[in-house]
């Protein structure tokens, strides 16, 4: 990448449908030195990658508005409140249009049984054409601007259809058409924003103030003003505005808006909170370590609003076929009016379509199940990751930390080379001083609690999944399994502890063998039901990968009755993703998400357990569990099988509304009145089935 790459984010303001969202994607896409753009409906904001050499971001924001669309944050008082007077007017003239449209229906109703035929045709054309330009005029000029840009768009096609009710002198029936435009542009905006609250609702949960200590007093700043390394105090009832460490104080926390675990969590000095949870109890001081979006709530709720861009196969299909669609109605309209003579039913079959419901189809489900789960801790990156989920036929699960606590202990401790327990233990546990490992962090326990004091390495290696190399008092300590050190160690001391399903660990001194060290782990108690249920789904294949020895990995796989694999590097589970992808399975990988983030990215759909507060987790899987809860696991499944359902069930129900109304126009069938009304239904109805998906699921 060009070292004048820059990336920039952009509100703004009417991006209320695909079609917006596509031609305002194609209007920045096609200036010099733009490298991708993404749209972001729900977050209500676009991201631009350019090459700063060959155009700038002023130049990227004055093409924004010049497509027509508003650019955010940039009004003034005086304009913000202009902006104000012109929202209340559009109300106005809205609340005009609804009681104009009411009445011209009853009035077209009654001229349908003859009773009104004198008012509907006394007006004089001016005072119709006064009417349909200030009812209409919102719309129209959306479908004026598209045109002067060489864009058409729903409404253009409706607004065809009132012309030709005009040219033929059917002004009550071109105002019901006004009307509904009206009505079907209210639907728009209310469906985007619908799913614009999924995510804003995220952002809301943040505070916009925190209490910080400065020069010995307490100071009141707005959050995002918060420095690395500060002091942040909490009271009851606050929520925590940062991601931090506790420094002193007590309090009770609650976590729901990070794990989805309703139940509270003690926090004393030393531990670990985030922001946008909760301090029900209690008060506490906090050291901030991240602040912003870069808080574990800040990057969820940023990943969440850029979900929508990763798009899957049938977001794909949904929006090539919508944008095919507007200029083969045009033909049909076309050959409607040639076979018929008739150009209102011509201007039905241009009124009556409603293509942006197949752009929405998809999305709007998305965005739903995506923002529903976010709520309960699961971080879902894009619709893609949904699809795949739901078509998963492979499922691999490493071992330890994610089946298994990942909290080992160590049971033995075998010295070599003449060295004492006490001796071995403080050098292994000298060597793991920098280790992240759930192992290293064993070894350190053990030596911790018979209170043997560390020394500090003066070198750290971390091999993942080969061990660790360091430097202690001047030797190379080398620390792995046994494999790593092949005919070194004494087999049968090896053999007896890998039987009882334990892990070894062999140590080197400057390549001498010196020790070995046992460690056993204990399975989380839910894997069993969760595995149980998983098995009752449409996964065809569960199976244990791990780098443990074989009988530990026997002992798991056979406790949960599925298939495993023993021995393996990081490479050999790549390995293992790749081979079944290439013989066209969907496959998942569920990891503790550090030693497997390569498997996690190569499988289709990679999933991290317990990822809150892990950076390595969140930026390598596409669906972490903020929660240590197997439970969720079968849930997620669920869900995505539910979420691609009501995607289907959308497509479906839009293609049939289409459909069903093109012909039924197309055969003079339908006035252009009742298709001006009917056009905003498939919006609803997707809007109503999607809204499905916010509900929590029961299990």
């Amino acid at each position: 990448m060009s070292t004048k790459t820059r990336t920039i984010t952009i509100p703004v303001q009417g991006i209320d449908c695909a079609q917006c969202a596509r031609s305002l994607h194609n209007s920045i896409q096609k200036l010099a030195g733009i490298g991708s753009v993404e749209v972001l409906t729900a977050a209500g904001r676009i991201n631009v990658r350019f090459d700063s050499s060959l155009i700038t971001a002023d130049a990227i924001r004055k093409a924004v508005e010049a497509s027509g669309h508003a650019v955010s944050g940039k009004t003034t008082h005086n304009e913000s409140g202009l902006q104000h007077l012109r929202s209340m007017s559009r109300r106005l003239v809205t609340l005009f249009g609804f009681v104009c449209g009411i009445v011209l229906t009853v009035v077209l109703v009654g001229e349908w049984l003859g009773l009104f035929s004198r008012l509907t045709h006394g007006l004089p054309w001016y005072i119709w054409l006064t009417i349909i330009l200030f009812v209409g005029w919102p719309v129209l000029q959306n479908v004026l601007r598209a045109a002067r840009h060489g864009r058409i768009i729903s409404h253009t096609l409706m607004t065809v259809g009132m012309l030709a009710a005009i040219a033929v002198s059917e002004w009550s029936a071109a105002m019901i058409v006004v009307f509904f435009m009206r009505v079907g542009d209210m639907v728009e905006k209310f469906t985007a924003e619908h799913a614009r609250r999924a995510v804003s609702g995220l952002s809301a949960m943040v505070p916009a103030m925190a209490r910080v200590e400065r020069n010995g007093k307490e100071l009141e700043v707005p959050a995002s003003q918060v420095e690395i390394g500060e002091t942040v105090v909490v009271r009851p009832g606050e929520s925590i505005p940062v991601d931090g460490e506790v420094i002193s104080g007590l309090a009770t926390i609650n976590q729901a808006t990070i794990t989805g675990e309703s139940l509270p969590v003690e926090a004393g000095p030393g531990a670990r909170v985030y922001a946008a949870t909760l301090a029900t109890l209690g008060s506490c001081r906090i050291r901030a370590t991240h602040t912003g979006e870069t808080t574990v709530f800040g990057r969820v709720v940023r990943l969440v609003e850029e979900a929508e861009a990763r798009k899957g196969s049938m977001q794909q299909f949904a929006d090539r076929f919508s944008a095919r669609l507007l200029p083969v109605i045009v033909l049909v309209a076309a050959g409607t009016y040639l076979y018929s003579r008739d150009p209102l039913a011509a201007a039905a079959v241009l009124v009556v379509v409603c293509s942006c419901s197949i752009a929405l189809a998809t999305p709007m489900a998305m965005i739903a199940s995506i923002g529903a789960a976010a709520r309960n801790g699961i971080l879902i990156k894009g619709g893609k990751y949904l699809e795949t989920l739901a078509r998963t036929d492979i499922l691999l699960i490493d071992k330890t930390g994610t089946l298994t606590l990942g909290r080992p202990s160590i049971t033995d401790i075998v010295p070599l080379d003449n060295l004492s327990v006490a001796e071995l233990l403080t050098l292994a546990a000298s060597a793991e001083r920098y280790s992240e490992h759930p192992l290293g962090e064993a070894v350190r326990e053990a030596a911790h609690a018979r209170q043997y004091p560390l020394q500090v390495p003066a070198s750290f290696e971390a091999l993942p999944g080969r061990g660790i190399r360091a430097t202690i008092s001047g030797a190379m300590i080398e620390i792995g399994a046994p494999r790593m050190f092949p005919g070194l160690f004494p087999a049968e001391t090896i053999r007896a502890f890998e039987q009882q399903g334990k892990t070894v660990l062999c140590i080197l001194r400057e390549g001498h063998p010196c020790g070995i060290l046992a460690a056993t782990d204990t399975l989380r108690p839910e894997v069993p039901e969760a595995i149980a249920q998983l098995r009752r789904g449409k996964t065809k294949r569960i199976e244990l990968l791990t780098g443990d020895n074989e009988a530990a990995a026997a002992a798991v796989a056979g406790h949960l009755t599925i298939a495993y694999r023993a021995n393996l590097l990081p490479e050999d589970k790549i390995a293992i993703v790749r081979d079944y992808q290439s013989r066209g399975h969907t496959v998942t990988m569920i990891g503790d998400g550090v030693n497997d983030a390569p498997a996690l990215a190569q499988a289709d759909t990679g999933i991290a357990m317990g990822a809150a507060g892990s950076d390595v987790a969140i930026d390598a899987a596409h669906i972490a569990l903020l929660k240590e809860d197997w439970l969720l696991v079968p849930g997620l499944f669920r869900q995505a099988e539910r979420t691609l359902g009501v995607v289907k069930l959308n497509l479906v129900f839009t293609g049939i509304y289409n459909t069903v109304g093109i012909l039924l126009a197309a055969a003079g069938l339908l006035p252009l009145p009742l298709a001006a009304a009917l056009q905003s239904l498939p919006d609803i109805g997707i809007l109503a089935n999607s809204s499905r998906l916010l509900r929590r699921e029961r299990t």
